[in-house]
């Protein structure tokens, strides 16, 4: 479902203590076609990650290195379409890709650490 290059569930990102309320922080892993991006928005005590790929054109969402939210810093804001996601579940309320969500990643805080969690399993498919 992922790259090789993804980052596998326990590897740390960062201290939690590196990620203050409303900041994001991106993370790049691998390279060329096998690069794995995301990001982590902190909200509260809720921690939010999610791939840097817009649904619309599969391009990244941050329009500085890491900068993913609107100037008042309540949604995520695609700096290529202006398309607007919701902070907690990622859903797209406006722009070219509603409708549509951003793919969610597993995150878990472990001893201060924010590190990744376990990646869902693939989609069954039905039989014929």
């Amino acid at each position: 479902m992922f790259p090789a290059s993804a980052p596998p569930p326990g590897e740390v990102l960062c201290a939690l203590a590196d990620l203050p309320e409303g900041a994001t922080k991106g993370f790049r892993f691998g390279a060329g076609a096998e690069t794995f991006a995301m990001f982590i928005v902190r909200s509260g005590a809720v921690l939010r990650g999610y791939l840097n790929v817009c649904p619309h054109r599969l391009l990244p969402l941050d329009w500085k290195p890491g900068q993913f939210l609107t100037a008042d810093g309540t949604y995520i804001l695609c700096a290529n379409h202006a398309a607007i996601f919701r902070i907690d579940d990622g859903a797209c309320l406006s722009g070219p890709c509603h409708g549509t969500g951003l793919v969610a990643v597993n995150l878990e805080v472990s001893n201060g650490k924010i590190v990744m969690g376990r990646w869902p399993p693939a989609p069954s498919r039905a039989r014929l």
